[in-house]
């Protein structure tokens, strides 16, 4: 049986990546600067953490420096969950972690998928020619 969905998985894939890189850029823009009704973090770790949410998320939205980003994110994201929330209970529902061991996995994944073809990535591995469907 055929996935009718298939000839756009780098489409989705694409939009999946920008989404959660730009929801992981507002959780860093809370933190760093007090966006959208959070205080500014004061601890050096969760200023760490901003910068990583931010940054890599925007990084991550882009495509660019792919790879290693997410893989730092997901290490961020796991590290948040087994410091924070695991503490609370060994269930995410229950201990409220499941967006950080979300993130994980999800970062994970794209750090070892790449950004695919639509991406700064891309664009400069093709010598900024540009790249297109079936182009990674």
């Amino acid at each position: 049986m055929t996935n009718p969905l298939q000839k756009y998985s780098n489409l989705l894939f694409t939009l999946l990546r920008i989404v959660a890189g730009l929801l992981f850029a507002c959780h860093g823009a809370q933190k760093l600067f007090g966006f959208l009704g959070a205080e500014r973090a004061g601890e050096p770790l969760m200023i760490l953490a901003g910068v990583i949410e931010f940054g890599g998320g925007l990084l991550i939205a882009f495509g660019l420096l792919t790879s290693i980003t997410a893989f730092l994110a997901s290490g961020e994201m796991a590290f948040a969950y087994f410091m924070v929330h695991a503490p609370q209970g060994p269930w995410p529902i229950a201990n409220h972690g499941e967006l950080p061991a979300l993130y994980s996995f999800l970062f994970l994944y794209i750090a070892a998928r790449g950004a695919g073809p639509y991406s700064l990535d891309a664009m400069m591995a093709k010598g900024g020619k540009g790249a297109g469907p079936g182009k990674s």
